[in-house]
């Protein structure tokens, strides 16, 4: 009876959902950019550039991690609990975070309220929608604790109790929102990232698992709590567990092929150190933004890979970013057809709707244009070569946040055209999913006669 009311309201509500998500996200890279630029907010207790600020509250509410300053070194205390803040609601979304207030003062959840917190977590059907909201808060608190836990028995011994438990809880949350900040930066190599940490397995294990499972999606959790076992699982979570395996061993051995003799990147270890960095560097290409190798130093090959991993990103309704993972698998399952001569694309023996492979398409379009635009306008602006400014850009849009080297020294043009990409790539691509993708659709009254044309 509950989805059958929402979607009799769906026609009515379903326009201002985009906007609200918009909207909602736009205030809070606002409000946070106007905190951060308090002195409070500085460990030098200074007044930080509006456009330092404006570029730190959009990374961290697009759950990016590209960043101007370094985090460690800059930010004060408050600074950066307050990004840490943003990172927890980005990657959450601001709807399923305000739902903590309502489910505190037991306050009834409106309709509209629904549809737009559906619409956060990318789903059509509001039907349960609270429940499913209640089972994300608990098991990202869950998982975050574990994480932070895990890492703090590494942080603690080396920067005491205080900081030790700092640092794990900051990581934890940074990894599983899969927004890549870190405070590992000194003033001497301000972003230095996780390279200190490139050879301990319980950190790089822990913080791989933390990417990978916020990486999932929302649904998938629920679906995998609710079945446990994969025939029974729905085809949208098959395809997301099978993709997100295969973009990952392909992102492994593909770093290992191209990187292992390389001696500014994985030549420098022992071979199983070279599988740990390997695999990290996959992971992590999935939207998350850590690095334990120097990324400006990949050979051509793995740079080519590791725009294609980030472009691509994460799985619907999670806290990564990208096309995401059904994206790539129904296209890559709509070309095997074409090339078997098959008129219908199937998988786990499930005919794939057309609609879902026009909305593939579309989005395939709308972000390879945007990247491609957004890098030749910053070539366009700086004097750097065009590789490195496509790596920034798809680092922006895919909401990754590795970088190599070029984002800190950017002039504000180029800074602000980031900023446009990060936001696009949480929140455009959120909008246009719930604006066109989930839009009803009548029937054609008019078909005009079908015609062929020569591709290729």
């Amino acid at each position: 009876m509950q989805t059958q009311i929402f979607m009799v309201h769906k026609r009515h509500l379903g326009l201002r959902a985009p906007t609200v998500l918009a909207v909602g996200f736009a205030l809070t890279i606002l409000v946070g950019a106007l905190v951060l630029m308090l002195p409070v907010s500085a460990a030098d207790g200074q007044i930080t550039p509006f456009l330092d600020a404006l570029f730190t509250a959009a990374s961290a509410s697009c759950v990016t991690g590209l960043v101007t300053v370094s985090t460690a070194v800059h930010w004060s205390v408050f600074g950066k609990c307050v990004i840490l803040l943003l990172i927890q609601i980005g990657g959450l979304g601001f709807m399923s975070v305000a739902a903590i207030a309502s489910f505190v003062l037991r306050r009834t959840i409106t309709l509209h309220e629904r549809m737009v917190m559906s619409a956060g977590l990318n789903l059509s059907d509001g039907g349960g929608i609270v429940r499913l909201t209640r089972r994300v808060l608990f098991g990202t608190f869950i998982i975050e604790g574990t994480g932070a836990v895990l890492l703090s028995c590494r942080f603690v011994p080396h920067y005491g109790f205080p900081k030790g438990i700092t640092m794990g809880v900051f990581h934890a949350v940074s990894a599983f929102c899969n927004a890549g900040f870190d405070l590992m930066g000194t003033p001497d190599d301000p972003f230095q990232s996780l390279i200190g940490w490139a050879e301990d397995p319980l950190v790089n294990i822990t913080l791989m698992a933390l990417i990978v499972l916020g990486g999932l999606g929302f649904f998938v959790w629920s679906d995998v709590w609710d079945k446990h076992s994969f025939c029974r699982l729905r085809l949208h979570t098959k395809i997301v567990l099978t993709a997100t395996a295969g973009l990952l061993l392909f992102g492994f051995g593909w770093t290992l092929l191209f990187e292992w003799s390389n001696p500014a990147t994985l030549g420098a270890f022992d071979t199983p150190h070279k599988l740990l960095a390997a695999a990290f560097e996959s992971v992590t290409l999935r939207t998350a933004g850590f690095n334990t190798i120097d990324l400006g130093a990949l050979t051509g090959p793995s740079q080519a890979v590791s725009c294609l991993l980030m472009f691509i990103g994460g799985s619907p309704g999670s806290t990564a970013g990208g096309i995401k993972t059904v994206t790539a698998a129904v296209l890559v399952l709509t070309a095997i057809s074409a090339f078997c001569g098959r008129t219908t694309v199937s998988a786990f023996g499930r005919t794939i709707a057309p609609r879902s492979i026009m909305n593939a398409v579309t989005l395939l379009m709308a972000g390879g244009v945007l990247c491609l635009v957004g890098a030749c306008a910053i070539a366009g602006i700086e004097d750097a070569p065009f590789h490195q400014c496509l790596f920034e850009a798809v680092s922006a849009f895919g909401t990754v946040g590795v970088s190599m080297g070029l984002t800190p020294t950017l002039a504000a043009a180029s800074r602000v055209i980031l900023i446009v990409m990060m936001y696009m790539g949480r929140v455009g691509v959120l909008t246009l999913g719930v604006a066109v993708f989930m839009r009803r659709r009548e029937p054609p009254r008019l078909k005009y006669p079908d015609a062929d044309v020569f591709i290729g």
